[in-house]
């Protein structure tokens, strides 16, 4: 039963009990002959009913089911559906009306606009992106691009707000590294979608991926989960090639680094696993669609790697005890 179904259950429940009252205190009033105050009463039971009716619709009102969200988006968008299972991602993560959730890296909110109108308008989306200082570190960023991560907490914020409709959820952002202490214990949800292989690229410049962590931890509230999916090395491959610096990350290196950060294994999905994407040490994930970095100018192999398809990706999900 979902969020919204429980509300209007119990919201029903409460209906019911109202006029069960009604119906006791008609009868104690008779008994006492009191017919003065038995409307009284009655007139106030029915303003009851009428107040969890509206509170009611306003519930179920509120927010837009995934399923219809998802069958609203442009044909670009659903193109993806089959590699990147949005339905079954977000459902599995339980996503439900009225939740705040944190996404990393957010991007141009490809996740965003899916879940904006999912929470609703008591719901929340807060983007979090990367340190500002670990952009230097890339190599391939312009000066210009590493000078607007100063201003991303505004800038994604404003745009973000652009993609919201009236009964959308309210956006707002931070960067990992500098998260504001009033929002600490405030998330049901954090999703890290294909974002951890870079902060653990750069964990031993700087922390990034320690950081990133402490930060989800600190933001959750208690029984608040988190839901990862991230390219998947080979358990059997080198951990210096599975180290975030070629996309892929061993699933025993995940469930490592959570478990250290405090919080507590929940369970898995096959969701998102590609059988065909069996990477070797000479592969890295952005040879794969949609990049194909390494086959732009070799139509052979970049038939090669469609026919792969995205890369294959395993889907975590933790809580904070």
């Amino acid at each position: 039963m979902n969020r919204i179904n429980r509300k209007a259950f119990w919201m029903s429940s409460l209906v019911a009990a109202a006029l069960v009252m009604t119906g006791c205190s008609q009868q104690d009033d008779s008994k006492a002959h009191d017919t003065e105050k038995a409307e009284a009463k009655v007139e106030t039971q029915k303003n009851v009913v009428k107040e969890v009716e509206k509170n009611v619709a306003s519930q179920m009102s509120s927010s837009t089911s995934l399923a219809d969200v998802l069958a609203k988006q442009p044909a670009e968008v659903q193109a993806r559906f089959s590699a990147r299972h949005p339905l079954e991602t977000l459902s599995f993560f339980d996503l439900q009306p009225g939740q705040t959730v944190i996404e990393a890296l957010p991007g141009g909110g490809w996740y965003t606009k899916l879940m904006l109108p999912v929470l609703g308008s008591d719901g929340n989306v807060i983007g979090a992106d990367y340190a500002a200082d670990m952009y230097p570190k890339f190599g391939f960023f312009s000066a210009e691009d590493i000078e607007k991560k100063k201003t991303w907490v505004d800038s994604w914020t404003e745009q973000a707000n652009s993609w919201r409709s009236e009964n959308d959820a309210s956006v707002t952002a931070f960067q990992f590294g500098s998260m504001p202490e009033s929002i600490h214990g405030t998330a049901d949800r954090v999703l890290f979608i294909r974002a951890l292989h870079n902060l653990a690229r750069f964990e031993n410049d700087g922390g990034f991926l320690t950081q990133a962590l402490a930060d989800t931890f600190n933001i959750l509230k208690s029984g608040g989960m988190v839901g990862i999916v991230q390219h998947k090395a080979p358990e059997e491959l080198s951990d210096d090639w599975a180290n975030g610096s070629n996309g892929y990350l061993k699933a025993s290196f995940i469930k490592a680094k959570m478990t250290e950060a405090g919080f507590e294994f929940v369970d898995e999905s096959d969701i998102n696993i590609n059988p065909k994407d069996q990477p070797t040490e000479k592969d890295f994930v952005w040879r794969l669609p949609p990049t194909l970095a390494s086959s732009r100018d070799n139509p052979e192999l970049k038939r090669e790697f469609e026919a792969i398809g995205e890369s294959t990706r395993m889907t975590l999900k933790f809580r904070k005890p």
